[in-house]
């Protein structure tokens, strides 16, 4: 199946579905969803996006009367989501840039400055910040 293309609206929806079906390991309902979010559209509102994204093969329904789950698909939807990237603005670009100039130093060791720079990375970024040196060949 291929990856449906989402509205805005839906996107949030399903990112917010995800995000509590991870954290309850339950199925997810609409009353839950229009109350914990902060979207704001009302549970019928909810419940009609959601039979949209289970007839588009996005959410599934375990029975009747419970909530809806994400399928493999709407996973991967969310998935895709996290990983999007996005042009850094000037505001973060004039960060970094003011960052790197302070760890740079001529009393800092090269493990020193690859430390500092993972270390920044990080931070500007909020996820785990890995920076890896190639070996030198030696001739």
């Amino acid at each position: 199946m291929s990856r449906p293309d989402l509205s805005e609206r839906k996107q949030r929806l399903l990112m917010a579905l995800v995000e509590r079906h991870i954290r309850d390991g339950q199925p997810v309902g609409s009353k839950t969803l229009a109350e914990g979010t902060g979207l704001s559209v009302s549970p019928a509102t909810i419940r009609n996006i959601m039979a949209e994204l289970e007839d588009i093969g996005v959410l599934s329904s375990p029975h009747t009367s419970a909530g809806r789950v994400p399928t493999e698909v709407g996973y991967r939807l969310y998935v895709d989501a996290l990983l999007r990237s996005a042009p850094m603005n000037q505001g973060h670009t004039g960060a970094l840039k003011r960052e790197l100039e302070q760890l740079i130093h001529p009393d800092l060791s090269a493990k020193e400055l690859v430390a500092q720079a993972s270390r920044a990375l990080a931070e500007l970024t909020r996820m785990a910040g890995v920076v890896v040196v190639p070996r030198r060949e030696v001739t």
